[in-house]
């Protein structure tokens, strides 16, 4: 008779599918029919009842085995099904048991699976003995769960030595795993609460590339010196949103993305950054340092390093040996009040300088400062105090953002040094339109955004480049609209002159005859009580919400033929305030906007339109 052994499964013990090697092996032979005249009562039961065991039973249906008669070699259990209950398995080696609510690990995966996926589940822990069948696999992805590190034996992973990719971010782990297989390229445990990793958490992996620790709660006491010794292909660690307190050592050399923003990092030790000559990205916002905190050789070994962000500190200065190859340098919101041109001497190709929310005054960015920059492209000076524009900016300059500043002078020159010059930002400043000098946009001719909102004009600034697209112009004091200024803007696509002061009766005759091109038109929030006449045959959307309207003729929309959305809320409209001829012609309108008007508007429009527009009510 052959032995068989026993292991665990759902509903109790099942049958491996072979014997077990070792067990006897002795062939049963059918009893003679016959009875020994000495033989007990006792015998004969117990032969009758041998051979009633051996009888056939009904036979099975065609295509069909019995389920119930143990064959040789096979479990008398039904076979594991093919793909658990209520998981897909879109290929022979794929099992996706995604957002299932499971709270336990699902025991019937068959051991070919290579990708499986049990993210946004409910499972605590997960079994030893059913991850150790799964030895083929080389993608798990147990990304937010509940598993605690109470639930992660030791030994979980042993015997994936397949494994390639693990996600187990966002679950409850409190401490790393202590082994995890040599053959990982990438592991994820961001999101967890994680205070502490080992040297065999990642240490010793030649494959591993990829490392997200990211939203845990690591200090610099639980990252060990080894942590990643004879990991000497990682090129990218993020160790973010933690509370380490210095720069950590012994990082892998290989590295080419360093995330280390939204620590509490204060300090980067002396040769830290020594050995990473590979870097190219390196993360350091959101943190607490102070120039003590870094010295002239900080950055100096970084040689391919094009990418610096340490913006939401404490520095004072720009920062010293910044790498020649840097492209994006972030120094937003620290404390910076002056840039000294021979910090920046080196960095030649920087094409990206941000400086938004430092304490930049008068003096703050002198005459020439800028001026090594040679392939300068974008200049961000964002909420400072500025008074002027700075001069001598590098020539191949393209943008140039400077509002919410104190800029209250324009001069002739000022711009001069920046003919290439694509967009300029001036919103928000103290401009008034006696101190801008008639020809200061004169000399940009490559101009395509032009944003003076915010600013004390009273009058449209005159000499604008004619290749410009947006004018913006919203938020001054303008009263009235000639044709002069915006002469020659017949590349226009966009006017805003919203919250301004203007009536119809102070738009000149023929004001917007040379915007050909003009496809967006915000006249919202002026003291408009009607809609102006002649607006431009291109435009397709008209902002004239929050006026003074209390009419709509009949003629009100003849020039714009391709107007598409229309925007009357706020103003004095009542339910026959808008003419019924005025939407004629309009065929490609399909936005009317009226609400917050003292009455319902009834809006008609021809029955040839090929969409009914949305007409709003209060």
């Amino acid at each position: 008779m052959v032995r068989w052994g026993r292991g665990g499964s759902e509903g109790g013990a099942f049958l491996p599918p072979h014997p077990i090697p070792d067990a006897p092996v002795t062939m049963v032979t059918p009893c003679p029919t016959w009875r020994h005249p000495d033989r007990s009562l006792h015998s004969q039961q117990l032969t009758l009842l041998l051979l009633l065991l051996l009888l056939p039973g009904p036979p099975a249906a065609q295509g069909m085995e019995d389920a119930a008669f143990p064959h040789l070699g096979e479990s008398s259990q039904p076979l594991p099904r093919a793909c658990p209950p209520r998981c897909s398995c879109p290929r022979a080696d794929t099992v996706d048991c995604d957002g299932l609510d499971l709270q336990v690990f699902p025991d019937n995966i068959t051991r070919a699976a290579q990708h499986l996926s049990l993210q946004n589940n409910q499972l605590q822990e997960l079994p030893y003995n059913e991850l150790s069948r799964l030895s083929g696999l080389r993608t798990l992805n147990l990304h937010n769960n509940l598993i605690s590190s109470e639930g992660l034996p030791d030994e979980a992973f042993e015997s994936l030595t397949q494994l390639q990719h693990i996600y187990v971010a966002h679950n409850k782990l409190s401490v790393a795993p202590q082994f995890l297989p040599r053959s990982l390229r990438v592991v994820d445990l961001a999101a967890n609460q994680v205070t502490e990793i080992f040297p065999l958490t990642f240490g010793e992996k030649p494959a591993l590339r990829s490392v997200y620790l990211h939203n845990n709660q690591l200090s610099n006491a639980g990252l060990p010196p080894n942590a990643f010794h004879g990991s000497e292909a990682i090129t990218t660690l993020s160790l973010s949103n933690n509370q380490l307190s210095y720069l950590p050592p012994s990082l892998p050399p290989s590295l080419e993305r360093l995330h280390l923003q939204n620590n509490l990092i204060s300090k980067v030790p002396r040769g830290a950054l020594s050995r990473q000559t590979q870097l190219r990205e390196l993360y350091l916002q959101h943190n607490q340092l102070t120039d003590s905190g870094l010295d002239a050789t900080t950055f100096s070994k970084l040689h391919r390093l094009e990418y610096l962000d340490l913006s939401h500190n404490q520095l004072a200065t720009v920062p010293t040996g910044l790498p020649r190859t840097l492209a994006v340098l972030h120094l937003g919101r620290n404390r910076i009040w002056q840039v000294e041109a021979n910090r920046l001497r080196g960095v030649q190709r920087l094409r990206y300088l941000l400086l938004q929310h430092n304490q930049l005054g008068a003096a703050g960015l002198p005459a020439g400062a800028l001026r090594p920059l040679r392939s300068l492209h974008t200049l961000h000076v964002y909420g400072n105090g500025l008074e002027r524009v700075p001069l001598a900016l590098p020539r191949r300059l393209r943008s140039l953002v400077l509002p919410h500043n104190q800029v209250a002078v324009l001069g002739a020159r000022d711009l001069t040094s920046t003919p290439g010059l694509a967009e300029l930002n001036l919103a928000y400043n103290c401009l008034a339109s006696a101190r801008v000098h008639h020809q200061a946009f004169r000399p940009l001719r490559a101009l395509r955004s032009l944003d003076l909102a915010g600013n004390q004009l009273t009058r449209l600034p005159t000499g604008l480049p004619t290749g410009l697209h947006t004018l913006r112009l919203q938020r001054n004091q303008l009263r009235a609209l000639e044709p002069e200024p915006l002469a020659g803007l017949d590349q226009l696509r966009e006017l805003s002159l919203a919250h301004n002061r203007l009536r119809v009766g102070d738009i000149g005759p023929g004001t917007w005859h040379e915007l050909q091109a003009l496809q967006v038109l915000d006249l919202s929030h002026n003291e408009l009580s009607f809609v102006p006449p002649d607006l431009p045959e291109a435009l397709e959307e008209l902002h004239l919400q929050s006026n003074r309207i209390g009419h709509v003729g009949p003629e009100a929309f003849i020039s714009t033929p391709g107007l598409r959305a229309l925007f009357l809320r706020a103003n004095r409209l009542h339910m026959t305030s808008i003419a019924p001829e005025a939407f004629l012609g309009l065929l490609h309108l399909h936005v009317v906007d009226t609400t917050g008007n003292p009455e319902q508007v009834l809006v008609q429009l021809p029955p040839t339109a090929p969409r009914r527009p949305r007409a709003w009510g209060p």
